[in-house]
């Protein structure tokens, strides 16, 4: 009998587990969604009051971390532009741990069909009245060693 229920037990920790992790992808797709389609209201569903967005920038060797509020990102995808914008991500790493998710997923970004850089993304994403919100984003980006 304790057996069977430690089966149990080990069984719905792992299917909340995969659910929670599907829920964690979902918020990050939506948000990559958002951007092909200049949809700042859905992007806004899945992020956190106060996410903040920050991207490494700069020649080898000469990095800077750079902040961008999230009102400045949200209003460059809503400003009209004649290609979409498409990040086209892999998630690689997703660690849970309660309310708390980070992700990591390798990307390549394109204007329309013109690539334009890759990089990694770093999501932190935080479990806010029962659903998973992106609460920091920061990434790379460069134009060498980029596969496309």
């Amino acid at each position: 009998m304790k057996v069977l229920l430690l089966l149990l037990t080990f069984l719905v920790s792992k299917s909340h587990a995969q659910s929670d992790e599907a829920q964690v992808k979902g918020a990050i797709e939506m948000l990559f969604r958002g951007i092909r389609t200049a949809d700042t209201a859905l992007m806004q569903t899945v992020l956190s009051p106060t996410a903040s967005l920050q991207t490494i920038a700069g020649p080898g060797g000469q990095e800077t971390v750079q902040a961008e509020p999230i009102s400045r990102f949200l209003a460059s995808i809503a400003k009209p532009h004649a290609e979409p914008y498409d990040e086209q991500i892999n998630f690689g790493a997703i660690h849970i741990d309660g309310a708390l998710a980070s992700v990591w997923t390798p990307y390549k970004f394109y204007v329309g069909t013109k690539f334009s850089h890759c990089g990694v993304n770093s999501f932190q994403l935080v479990k806010l009245n029962g659903a998973w919100k992106i609460h920091y984003i920061i990434d790379t980006r460069r134009k060498d060693g980029c596969l496309h």
